[in-house]
């Protein structure tokens, strides 16, 4: 299979247009500027012109990245870590990302997740809807200490 190589003007072109659709980390352009085929001499070069350009900014992948994942899939912050560290975000980002979460959301999430998934047990014995409901929002990405704190409080309700 031959692979057409991108001029590195092509390539700017394609990425500006990859970049503008949704914000990208790093190392999303770094993994398309290989699908694209482009020669590895010119990637530095690319992506400097696209941080540069103001297409390409970590930081604020990071914080939409968390922002997103805890508004529409209701993710918990060790979720949302684990997600950026594998798109590969500097601590430095990642930190920001997280403080840019709202902690009275972030709370409120929290209790009407496992409020419902409580509910949802209803058949249950009462320690095995403990355990269901903590496990749901454990993997979820919420903090053990968080979850320990909303299942007594729902369990005394």
């Amino acid at each position: 299979m031959d692979k057409k190589f991108l001029t590195k003007e092509q390539a700017l072109q394609k990425l500006r247009q990859y970049c503008a659709y949704q914000e990208r980390s790093h190392f999303e352009v770094q993994q398309k500027l290989w699908d694209l085929g482009v020669r590895r001499a010119d990637h530095d070069e690319i992506i400097a012109s696209l941080i540069e350009d103001d297409y390409l900014n970590e930081e604020r992948f990071a914080i939409q990245y968390a922002g997103g994942k805890f508004r529409m899939k209701s993710w918990g912050r060790r979720k949302i870590l684990y997600g950026l560290k594998e798109k590969r975000v500097s601590d430095y980002s990642i930190k920001k990302a997280m403080k840019s979460l709202d902690e009275e959301a972030y709370e409120h999430t929290l209790k009407k997740l496992a409020e419902d998934k409580y509910a949802s047990l209803r058949g249950e014995q009462y320690l095995v809807r403990k355990k269901k409901t903590q496990d749901f929002l454990l993997q979820r990405g919420f903090e053990p200490e968080l979850i320990s704190k909303v299942i007594t409080w729902i369990s005394e309700s």
